[in-house]
């Protein structure tokens, strides 16, 4: 989103949020937010697979929207021109941030600031990194995460679940979607160490569905939501339009087919014709200022 801008929320601060009811936008409106959201959910998914009597231990997914560095103009083609080499300080921050709301205990140790999570590179070529989170309340609360992790680090999350044992494991903006990214000959492993034992704590995500902009969050209160934004009115795309169907099972991720359908109801009118339509109502952009 090419609103957003980078801000650092105190820690303290962040906290005493968390325990504030949801906001009624689908989508976070700024990174302070999303790292607010993200910090809740993640509580709330710890919590949860904890008191399941889940044999396995936290394994959880976050899909973090990076805001676009401040020098981002619309002219630009890729915003993120120096890949992943470019964004990883900008995640590093934010997953730290993360790291740190998520072992704060305010009921056995209130007022107590949990120190810095240790970093390693774990593939520079990757740009993949491990973070390590101790918890002021216990070392069992403590949590690892590894960041951009792709199918080349399959042995490095094999070897770091053996070392966290029964602590919480996080990938942070993973680079594969499904076992089949790994190969032909590691997908199985793949499956069995990835995909058949992790769940989704968080996720903000942006794809392109019939030429409209639809985000899709995840939170474990309310599950998966998906909403499209529109033109308010003024020249700006911040308009949410629900595309969410009441049929839809909210635990399982919306695919493209679903979304297309749903929005075709709702908005019957392409993009490009309700462009169009402003143009004849209020004329060109340009001669709207003039006017």
């Amino acid at each position: 989103m090419r609103n957003m801008i980078s801000s650092t929320t105190p820690l303290i601060a962040l906290f005493s949020l968390l325990t504030a009811s949801h906001t009624t936008a689908l989508i976070p409106a700024t990174p302070g937010e999303q790292t607010r959201r993200a910090i809740l959910s993640m509580r709330e998914t710890i919590s949860s697979i904890r008191s399941s009597g889940s044999s396995t231990p936290p394994r959880i997914y976050i899909d973090y929207l990076l805001p676009l560095p401040r020098e981002t103009s619309d002219a630009d083609i890729d915003p993120w021109p120096g890949g992943l080499a470019q964004m990883y300080p900008y995640a590093e921050a934010t997953l730290k941030e993360i790291l740190a709301g998520i072992v704060i205990d305010d009921e056995s140790s209130p007022g107590t600031k949990p120190k810095d999570a240790s970093s390693q590179i774990i593939s520079a070529s990757d740009c993949c990194g491990l973070f390590i989170q101790e918890s002021p309340a216990s070392p069992s609360c403590d949590v690892a995460a590894l960041l951009f992790p792709g199918p080349d680090q399959l042995s490095n999350i094999q070897q770091i679940e053996e070392m966290v044992k029964d602590r919480t494991l996080i990938l942070f903006n993973k680079q594969f979607t499904r076992a089949a990214d790994f190969g032909f000959f590691a997908k199985d492993r793949a499956q069995k160490l990835i995909f058949d034992r992790y769940e989704w704590g968080f996720a903000f995500q942006e794809i392109a569905c019939r030429g409209e902009d639809v985000k899709l969050t995840f939170e474990q209160s309310v599950g998966w939501q998906a909403c499209v934004l529109i033109d308010d009115g003024d020249g700006n795309y911040n308009k949410e339009i629900d595309i969410m169907d009441a049929t839809w099972d909210r635990k399982v991720r919306p695919n493209y087919l679903e979304m297309e359908k749903k929005i075709n109801e709702v908005l019957p009118e392409p993009l490009w014709m309700r462009k169009m339509g402003d143009v004849q109502e209020k004329g060109f952009k340009f001669q709207r200022k003039v006017q």
